[in-house]
């Protein structure tokens, strides 16, 4: 049977590991030099209906890195573009590729792909989660801080694809995860509800920042306006003037905090420059891991899921 990566929601704790151990081993053997084509023969095709640097070039590097090719489509190169069903596309496209990412708007567009096809399939992003970018940003803070157990992790800002995913991740992981959102902004209220319900360690969800980054271990912030949203921007402006994270909300959190944000970033606006660019930022670290942990996806996605 087929396995997807549609939401950390449908992962166990060992699911996150073997994810985690995974992306280690690839990560050590690409910085030693070893040549690892686990995939070599195999083709991802990469769907586009949003914009991206981060999401393509790991995408794209890493399925070569591993001995395969990835293809980059946009519905203008497919007949979804022209009224094709996405049955019928998901139907052709597994007789000739091994696995498809797809970065899109609606989670349904993806639901219903996999629903249809017979390969792998990874979700990039939608509107409404980014699974890969947590499992990324989780992989970072094992590196920073030897694990995730028992800290606690504060996210300043929009209800957003990335807060209802680290609610998903914080329903399946034994950290704290505190949210401050300004009203009218919030997070999704199912994923909200069910996620508060069966976090071990407990979701907080709060309306001023500084009470969620007291004790901190991680910061973490996002656009106010994410794509999509640029005719709000003025709006999501006003209304988040409070959620910066700025020198005086990081010394809320502990002394060796680290400062985290999933880019792209607007520098002056949900994150101080010299925040981001300061000693506690390991912003550029966590870009870099997209590659590794979306190797360990693919890796075990498109070899079938078996235990290696």
């Amino acid at each position: 049977m087929k396995k997807d990566m549609l939401t950390i929601h449908d992962l166990d704790v060992n699911g996150f590991n073997r994810i985690f151990n995974t992306a280690k081993k690839l990560k050590d053997q690409l910085y030693s030099g070893e040549v690892h084509d686990s995939l070599r023969g195999k083709t991802l095709g990469m769907l586009f209906d949003k914009s991206s640097t981060r999401t393509r070039l790991s995408f794209e590097a890493g399925i070569h890195q591993l001995g395969g090719t990835g293809i980059f489509l946009s519905r203008r190169d497919i007949q979804l573009g022209r009224g094709e069903t996405v049955a019928d596309t998901a139907r052709v496209v597994s007789r000739y590729i091994d696995g498809i990412m797809i970065r899109t708007f609606e989670q349904d567009l993806i639901e219903e792909f996999a629903k249809y096809a017979t390969i792998p399939v990874i979700n990039g992003l939608t509107d409404l989660l980014h699974p890969c970018q947590v499992l990324s940003d989780i992989f970072t803070i094992i590196e920073k801080k030897g694990g995730y157990e028992g800290l606690k992790i504060a996210y300043i800002g929009d209800g957003n694809n990335m807060t209802n995913s680290w609610i998903n991740a914080a329903a399946r992981l034994p950290f704290h995860l505190a949210i401050a959102c300004p009203e009218g902004y919030d997070p999704d209220e199912a994923i909200l509800e069910r996620g508060i319900g069966e976090s071990k360690e407990g979701i907080e969800f709060l309306r001023i920042p500084a009470d969620a980054a007291s004790g901190a271990d991680v910061i973490y912030t996002d656009v106010w306006a994410s794509m999509g949203q640029e005719d709000e921007q003025e709006e999501r402006v006003a209304a988040f003037r409070d959620y910066q994270v700025d020198e005086k909300l990081v010394g809320c959190a502990k002394d060796d905090a680290i400062i985290m944000h999933c880019l792209p970033a607007h520098r002056g606006e949900e994150i101080a420059a010299s925040v981001i660019d300061g000693p506690q930022s390991v912003i550029i670290d966590q870009a870099e891991n997209r590659l590794h942990v979306q190797k360990a996806i693919m890796e075990i996605l498109m070899t079938g899921g078996d235990e290696k």
